[in-house]
């Protein structure tokens, strides 16, 4: 089972019966907002409210009228009697559950019918699986970070166009992330570097921002 647990430390803290459970586990920060896509990924979302269970309910209410992606609340017995029904969760998980407890709960949230799988993007050489958050470049893996996949996938999937980044920041990062359009150029460079010899394909336009294949297209084009 693929599991997103939005919290601002290691899950196997928040809940030790997890970390004895087989399986895949990706972090996110507590305050970053989950785009619906992104959830969509996912057999279900925790919501880690061990440390903040206001911060906990704020992540629980932003869910609410996007994705279907069943959610699951992480509290401790202290902060039990903030919880209502206006966080829209499935599941209640107390730090101290056992693993069987968890496996058991997860097993029995009413997941939503599943989706095709999308196909996967190919550009230039660059074959992305969403479904497995896989990327290769000519065959050859690439060691990707999470946001460095999403800049990546939504680059490749518009082969050709330019975007700003501040376009970039609100397709990958979210309508509202706070920082700066800095962090698209730090992305950008990391991108390239492991892109290696082929960190062509990620070009700059001054004064615009950045596209991806644009000289592999044009090519194309006059031939």
């Amino acid at each position: 089972m693929q599991l997103l647990c939005l919290s601002d430390r290691d899950p196997a803290d928040s809940l030790p019966g997890l970390d004895l459970l087989p399986h895949d586990v990706r972090t996110s920060p507590l305050s970053l907002r989950v785009p619906e896509t992104m959830a969509d990924r996912f057999d279900a979302v925790l919501i880690d409210g061990t440390l903040d269970a206001r911060r906990a309910r704020a992540a629980c209410l932003s869910m609410v009228d996007g994705s279907e992606t069943p959610r699951v609340v992480i509290l401790p017995e202290v902060a039990l009697t903030a919880l209502t029904s206006d966080w829209g969760v499935q599941e209640l998980l107390l730090p101290t559950a056992s693993p069987v407890e968890i496996e058991l709960r997860l097993r029995l949230l009413d997941r939503p019918q599943a989706s095709p799988q999308p196909a996967a993007v190919q550009a230039a050489g660059v074959v992305i699986d969403e479904s497995n958050f896989t990327a290769r470049l000519f065959g050859r893996p690439l060691d990707l970070t999470y946001k460095e996949f999403e800049l990546l996938h939504f680059l490749a999937g518009n082969p050709g166009r330019v975007f700003t980044r501040e376009q970039l920041l609100s397709e990958v990062w979210g309508t509202d992330y706070f920082g700066g359009t800095r962090t698209v150029d730090v992305h950008v460079r990391r991108l390239r570097a492991k892109l290696g010899e082929h960190e062509g394909l990620i070009s700059t336009v001054r004064g615009v921002g950045y596209g991806f294949a644009r000289a592999r297209i044009e090519e194309e084009e006059a031939e």
